[in-house]
């Protein structure tokens, strides 16, 4: 089998990898690889006045047709205030659609409609593109220690809520 990674710009993590200069860098890598993982999908979302926000909601409404907007709410971890926002303007496009619950009908359960769908998926085209390039990169044993550093990130309250998305139980 052939390593098809390529050597990182930055040299490997020293020993003595919870240095400040070692954690700062951590913090300058995730915030500079997230603002280029996402320049191409703000473009495309300005073009249709939306925003970051915005494209949580309808990659969350994707992954969990008919989701309550109680859930949508837990997962993006915004306000009340600013959610509906959000919900009005996609609302207002046709990206989503909102009815009421089955069971409880104060619920509103959320999907996207065709035209967001569509969207939805020409935003997550543009991420899939970037960081798959980027994993192959790295190489499978890096995205790995990459996923267990994100994993860690995420606070133990919210891990069950993380894991469901991909149906792990935990």
């Amino acid at each position: 089998m052939t390593d098809v990674s390529r050597p990182a710009i930055s040299p490997g993590a020293s020993p003595l990898f919870l240095r400040e200069d070692e954690i700062r860098r951590g913090i300058e890598l995730l915030y500079f690889g997230y603002t280029r993982l996402t320049n191409a999908v703000d473009q495309e979302l300005a073009k249709h006045g939306l925003g970051r926000a915005h494209h949580r909601a309808l990659y969350f409404i994707a992954r969990q047709p008919d989701l309550t907007v109680g859930e949508l709410l837990k997962l993006l971890a915004i306000t009340k205030q600013s959610l509906g926002r959000v919900l009005k303007e996609l609302q207002q496009q046709d990206f989503i659609l909102s009815s009421p619950g089955v069971v409880d009908r104060r619920q509103k359960l959320l999907r996207l409609t065709d035209k967001g769908a569509r969207l939805e998926t020409e935003l997550f085209r543009q991420l899939r593109q970037r960081l798959s390039s980027a994993y192959v990169s790295a190489g499978q044993e890096s995205v790995t220690g990459f996923w267990h550093v994100l994993e860690g990130l995420v606070p133990e309250s919210d891990k069950k809520m993380v894991f469901d998305l991909r149906g792990d139980t935990g």
